[in-house]
């Protein structure tokens, strides 16, 4: 069965080169029970190390049924000591956490058993080692004696036809040490079974042949009792771990050791906070930038306002807003966009006050002071409980009568009154903004706002005469549909100064729509006529001119709606939302995303450095982790080798330690998302991590929990890695 020829075993130490064993001839055969004896140092544990396959030799040849070894790889020697060999230490190499049940269970459920079919064969198996009432007990409760008969079962059950035994009765009594014997003399009939002691006495009667050993070599072997005929060699028969047994082993092995399980908690709750808590303070720099920021088309940036408009850019109809407002996300709808950034004043003597027009059906909170509006005429303020002109008068301006001015197309108002509006209310607020005030008004005072606004964006020209020109158009009520009264001065434009009966077009344009009028000229101005014209006789600031009719002119401004706004609720849903207006037909635009921060550079620096910082922190915290993580499973490197004697290969243990590293890494998770949950509903009142998690989405969570898995995986590679990079005696022995 096994045949050594001049086999030696070095060892190399910084340069130093000791002797484990020299020129070892010895062949052996299945039935016998082999004794090898000798004095501490002789190296009689070395020689059975190689003989099992956990450790390599230098020189010489190792047959096994005939077949050189020394070629072989350590994948080559797992395949060996699966096979053929059963291992039994002197110092049990048991997993303690386990019961006598798992503990034999687990050579079977790495070698491809399944573990409903097994079952009986272990509890034989125990029952043959005397330690069926014991069965359900944790190793670590149990005297040596019940240890060693565990590691006998265990060698047992694998079924193999070689049992190597270093030093088993070395920990125990005289009377537990015959007991062992005799069973591993019982299972000798059909094996090979190799003992190491330094005590011959306690197994010289079971003995078919004792070597001794001096320095390293072999100076005794004496065959006892002549093995006529060798058994027939039966291998063990062994498959690849199936997939349910490595997440039994990976998840036994998360919790059976609780202080362990705690350790490796912690490392993974505290990485994924930490990269959690850096990633969300440069989230949260970065949007108090943008908070900061302005923008040149839009005054209020709420980050809850989404811009709507129609694909085919047409208004919107009534049927259309109502579609809107049933959105389950929907605060309220502004349907005249254009009111909400187009600033509008109000004066009254020698106050101004300057702000947006809002429905008062969308006004929201309560009254500081006076009450809500009556009338059309009746208005709102909210204003900044610290403006500069305001602040401890607010009652003053209650029942106070203002003038709403009429805007120009430069973008500034003119003191003409549009109409007085009286101040009935006041709601007080903290802003940034210590001028700008919001002026909740009636349906009909919007219209007129509205109407102002677009002749304040909208660019007119008026063809005259086959040439478009700028003019400035007047309304007037004196003008009839249709016509249009022109300066005398116009018609030195025409053949003959001919313009009564001439066509004037008069066409407007803005960002929403565009519009013009087709008109006849019925008459010209001049000084002495104009009062009977036009109702003015104010001819030198209404020179070069152009008066139509009110109604008409108005018509031109007074328009549906082309642009609106929304304003959710829920700031998280409002992609949500915008995925609803979109299915509605509409293109729907975050208003932040028109914002410009105040120093963009500053902004693109902060974005570089958020990623930069991100990566260098996940590799420290990979470093760091896997440090910690590799000194809490030192404690395991036991276990592993262990793992390894057994018969698990590489894969085996990395797919063990991936599901083991996986679920703590998980479930740490799970227990930080709980933890900032709670925070977030106040369960748990830590303000400023409350803040930080406002800046973080789903995106980013499962972001991290992504990267959490990579690097528990990395780790465990890492780690599998460095159990492997030597023959399993040397990494049972290092520090991993």
């Amino acid at each position: 069965m096994l045949k050594l020829e001049n086999v030696s075993k070095f060892y190399y130490n910084k340069g130093m080169i000791s002797t484990g064993f020299s020129k070892v001839n010895l062949e052996l055969k299945i039935g016998e029970f082999v004794v090898i004896t000798g004095e501490s140092g002789s190296g009689k544990s070395t020689l059975l190390n190689v003989i099992s396959g956990l450790d390599s030799y230098e020189e010489g040849e190792m047959y096994i049924k005939g077949k050189e070894t020394s070629h072989y790889s350590e994948k080559d020697f797992e395949d060996y000591r699966r096979k053929y060999i059963a291992n039994i230490f002197q110092s049990y190499n048991l997993i303690n956490s386990y019961t006598v049940y798992q503990n034999v269970e687990l050579v079977l459920l790495l070698n491809g058993y399944k573990k409903h079919k097994v079952k009986q064969k272990i509890l034989d198996i125990i029952d043959k080692v005397g330690l069926t009432k014991f069965k359900n007990t944790k190793v670590s409760k149990l005297s040596g004696g019940q240890k060693q008969r565990v590691a006998i079962a265990r060698a047992m059950v694998k079924d193999t036809p070689i049992i190597v035994a270093d030093e088993p009765t070395g920990n125990l009594d005289s009377e537990s040490a015959k007991e062992v014997i005799e069973i591993l003399k019982k299972v000798a009939k059909d094996k090979l079974v190799i003992v190491v002691t330094h005590n011959i006495e306690q197994v010289e009667e079971f003995a078919t042949r004792i070597i001794k050993m001096h320095d390293g070599r072999i100076i005794q072997n004496t065959e006892i009792k002549k093995i006529e005929k060798e058994p027939p060699i039966i291998e063990s028969q062994y498959n690849n771990i199936s997939l349910a047994n490595k997440y039994r082993l990976g998840i036994r092995n998360t919790f059976n050791i609780l202080p362990k399980f705690l350790l490796l908690f912690a490392v993974f709750f505290f990485m994924s906070a930490a990269i959690l808590a850096e990633y969300a303070s440069f989230q949260m720099t970065e949007a108090e930038q943008v908070e900061n920021g302005y923008s040149f088309g839009f005054r209020d940036l709420s980050e809850n306002r989404i811009l709507i408009n129609k694909k085919d850019r047409t208004a919107f109809t009534n049927e259309e807003f109502e579609k809107i407002k049933q959105l389950s996300n929907v605060d309220y709808l502004v349907e005249d966009d254009i009111l909400i950034d187009g600033g509008m004043p109000i004066e009254r003597d020698d106050l101004s006050l300057y702000g947006t027009m809002k429905d008062i059906n969308n006004f929201q909170g309560n009254l500081d002071y006076g009450r809500m509006p009556e009338n059309d005429d009746e208005i709102v303020i909210r204003i900044n409980k610290d403006h500069y002109y305001m602040k401890e008068r607010f009652n003053d301006l209650l029942n106070k009568t203002f003038s709403m001015l009429k805007t120009q197309g430069n973008g500034a108002w003119s003191n003409e009154k549009v109409r007085d509006l009286i101040v009935v209310g006041i709601q007080t607020i903290n802003e940034k903004n210590d001028y700008d005030c919001e002026f909740y008004v009636s349906k009909d005072v919007l219209k007129g706002a509205r109407i102002d606004l677009n002749k304040n964006y909208s660019t007119m020209k008026v063809l005259l005469n086959n040439k478009y020109q700028q003019y400035t158009v007047e309304p007037n009520d004196k003008v009839e549909s249709g016509k249009a009264i022109v300066d005398d001065e116009f018609k030195t434009q025409f053949k003959n100064n001919k313009i009564k009966g001439q066509s004037i077009k008069i066409q407007i344009s803005n960002i929403y729509y565009e519009d013009e009028l087709n008109l006849s000229i019925s008459n010209t101005y001049i000084k002495s006529n104009m009062k009977r014209l036009l109702g003015t006789d104010a001819y030198d600031t209404n020179r070069y001119k152009i008066f139509i009719n009110t109604n008409e002119y108005n018509s031109l401004f007074d328009k549906q709606s082309y642009q609106s706004s929304v304003y959710v609720k829920d700031v998280e849903k409002i992609d949500e939302t915008m995925t609803e207006l979109e299915n509605l037909g509409l293109n729907p635009k975050k208003v932040t995303d028109f914002k410009i921060s105040q120093d963009a550079n500053y902004l693109n620096i902060i974005k570089i450095i958020k990623v930069v910082v991100t990566i260098i922190l996940i590799l420290v915290l990979f470093f760091i982790s896997y440090l910690i993580i590799k000194i809490i499973l030192k404690s395991r490197n036991i276990y592993y080798t262990t793992l390894r004697i057994l018969g698990a290969t590489y894969k085996n243990i990395r797919r063990i330690l991936d599901i083991e590293l996986f679920i703590n890494s998980t479930l740490s998770y799970i227990v930080l998302m709980l933890f900032i949950y709670l925070v977030k509903i106040n369960v748990i009142n830590l303000e400023y991590i409350a803040k930080l998690s406002e800046f973080l989405t789903l995106k980013e969570y499962v972001l991290m929990y992504v990267i959490l898995v990579v690097i528990s995986r990395l780790i465990s590679i890492r780690y599998s890695r460095e159990l492997f990079k030597n023959t399993v005696m040397n990494t049972y022995k290092e520090e991993v």
